[in-house]
């Protein structure tokens, strides 16, 4: 009889826990004696350029990938096993170490955007003339699509009237437990962990006005956790102070751990659960469950509309003369617009990798409505430049703003100066960003253009 040899193809999903190819293909190995090989591929697509012209994956996200692998290569190794590495296109590698190793078959967790399931395609075409099982799993969302009230090509067009429906309706499943042991690797060369250098990039400076410094893997991902709910307490003011923009713990910041599965939205669910049972349960504990839906939700509307997501007219199908005005979105994008809060976000973002929520819908909402850039350009520097990137949350997030997307509200727009002296009443955060600003009082600091001429600078 062959022996089961299943290859788990690890993706935006590095972590043991809650990862159901990896639980169901340590119960076949164990009711088989099979062997179980875990890979990781770099794909040269995923470092290439945008659209637009810039990195795909820039220097933040490359370090924090990089850090994730490592760290579930050493989990791996931990429970008797290891992380093969390799570079190269998925569809080409794979069945090469199909062939190799004498593979029976693949088990993946299945994106839903252009780029990754082309790569799906591809290599289900390649296993199909092997007559190798390519077996995929559904491990993104806090719901699992079995679970929703409805199809997913029957998603609601609204936000609101997807999360009543969830909540009232639906139930989130379990997590799965991370497996103890794992049978040894077959005889193969796992490869060698690459450097930023190998994909043209160089290791980025540290700044030390960076609200934290992001350590990709699970266990970076675990030690946040317990820093922000448990050792902090934070969880139960979220909602009072998820709109800061200045310090580690203003918001949870587990986005950039869920962005490339070092964290199971499920697991941060039920750490939401023991805290409500074990310490207090009111609006702020349930607001972090409700971004966890909007996370959902904009996977769920990938799913369903699929390219629509990214093209110039959206979901909406609206034809708006967007600009492509280089000059004024370099000044957007350097942090030199002159409206202190757009830049300091905007400076923020090139320094770490990083910026508020508060700060993100701000300056989308600048470039596409103040100056009516095409949406799809901020998106595209999102993407090369932020930590935390997620294709689904990004692009609807700018669909969204652009007001192309769903809960579209026509031309809505933020005032900067309303939201600057809202969220940054005295400045704070400006001046920690914007250092020539730091002599300037507070009803100046985000006026800097009201300064009378015997005024300082």
């Amino acid at each position: 009889m062959t022996q089961t040899k299943i290859l788990l193809w690890f993706r935006n999903d590095l972590r043991l826990h809650d990862h159901e190819p990896l639980y169901v293909a340590v119960e076949k190995a164990q009711a088989a004696s099979g062997q179980i090989v875990p890979l990781y591929c770099f794909d040269p697509r995923q470092f290439g350029q945008t659209s637009f012209g810039f990195p795909k994956t820039g220097a933040f996200r490359t370090q924090f990938l990089l850090e994730s692998v490592a760290d579930l290569r050493r989990s791996l190794q931990a429970i008797g096993s290891d992380l093969v590495l390799r570079r190269g296109l998925p569809e080409a590698v794979i069945p090469t170490l199909v062939k190799q190793l004498g593979i029976t078959a693949v088990y993946y967790h299945r994106e839903v955007t252009a780029e990754e399931t082309r790569v799906e395609t591809a290599l289900q075409h390649a296993l199909d003339a092997l007559n190798v099982a390519f077996t995929s799993f559904w491990g993104h969302t806090l719901f699992h699509p079995d679970d929703l009230p409805f199809e997913v090509s029957q998603l609601p067009e609204l936000f609101t009237h997807f999360r009543k429906q969830v909540e009232q309706q639906s139930t989130v499943q379990p997590t799965l437990r991370s497996p103890d042991k794992l049978p040894s690797l077959p005889e193969i060369e796992v490869g060698l962990l690459p450097q930023m250098a190998a994909f043209g990039l160089e290791v980025p400076t540290q700044d030390d006005r960076a609200v934290l410094v992001f350590k990709g893997g699970e266990t970076g991902g675990f030690n946040r956790v317990n820093h922000y709910i448990w050792q902090h307490d934070c969880l139960k003011v979220y909602k009072e102070t998820r709109n800061g923009m200045l310090g580690a713990d203003y918001s949870s910041k587990f986005s950039a751990w869920l962005a490339l599965g070092c964290l199971s939205p499920r697991y941060i669910y039920e750490q939401i659960q023991q805290y409500e049972a074990e310490r207090v349960r009111n609006d702020s504990t349930y607001w972090l469950v409700f971004e966890l839906l909007w996370r959902d939700y904009f996977r769920f509307v990938c799913a369903k509309h699929g390219n629509r997501v990214f093209r110039q007219s959206g979901l909406q199908d609206l034809n708006i003369a967007w600009k492509q005005d280089w000059q004024s979105f370099d000044r957007w994008r350097k942090g030199t617009t002159g409206f202190p809060l757009i830049d300091a976000n905007m400076q923020e973002l090139a320094a770490t990798g990083y910026m508020s929520n508060r700060g993100r819908q701000n300056v989308a909402s600048f470039l596409t409505k103040n100056l009516g850039i095409d949406w799809r350009m901020g998106a595209e520097w999102f993407e090369s430049l932020l930590v935390d990137y997620d294709v689904c949350s990004n692009w609807g997030n700018w669909n969204y703003t652009a007001g192309v997307g769903n809960d579209a509200r026509g031309f809505r727009f933020f005032n900067t100066l309303k939201q600057s002296k809202d969220y940054d009443p005295e400045g704070a955060y400006v001046k920690h960003w914007l250092p020539y600003l730091r002599a300037l009082p507070a009803s100046k600091v985000h006026e800097p253009w009201t300064l009378l001429p015997i005024e300082p600078i």
